[in-house]
């Protein structure tokens, strides 16, 4: 994160964040110059969280999930899902292309190059059908009362 002065600070040393009450957090921040900046994070940040501020704490209570609010979730998952699967998809592709620059190497043959193939395909349906269990996990959770 950026602070107020331009310079790169890790946010655990910008801010103590405190949870006095299950659905209430409190955020202290250490240079109060960056509170708005915070704020403006937290509003960008599309968690549907208002941030209020009392000039040297800003509050954010946590709203009670209704039904809107769990579908929202559950989309917000399933679009996380399909991000991962997409990156796994682009993490097999570019193995593949490895596995056949191997074999235009002549490092190995054809036959290796198949079975390398057909494990890393394995590997990644296995990996795929993971993320899907997760999601499908996590959006039984969220619709739970």
């Amino acid at each position: 994160m950026v602070d107020y002065y331009g310079t790169q600070t890790p946010l655990n040393q910008m801010a103590n964040i405190m949870s006095p009450e299950p659905r209430l957090l409190t955020i202290s921040v250490w240079d109060v110059k960056a509170i708005p900046l915070v704020e403006k994070a937290i509003l960008k940040s599309d968690l549907g969280l208002n941030p209020a501020n009392d000039g040297k704490l800003i509050r954010l209570v946590i709203p009670e999930l209704n039904e809107e609010r769990r579908r929202e979730l559950n989309k917000l998952v399933r679009k996380t899902a399909e991000e991962s699967k997409v990156a796994l998809r682009a993490i097999r592709r570019d193995a593949m292309d490895q596995i056949k620059k191997l074999e235009k190497d002549s490092e190995i043959t054809e036959d290796d190059r198949r079975k390398a193939e057909d494990e890393l395909q394995k590997l990644t349906d296995a990996a795929v059908k993971d993320v899907d269990k997760i999601a499908e996990e996590k959006e039984k959770e969220i619709m739970e009362v």
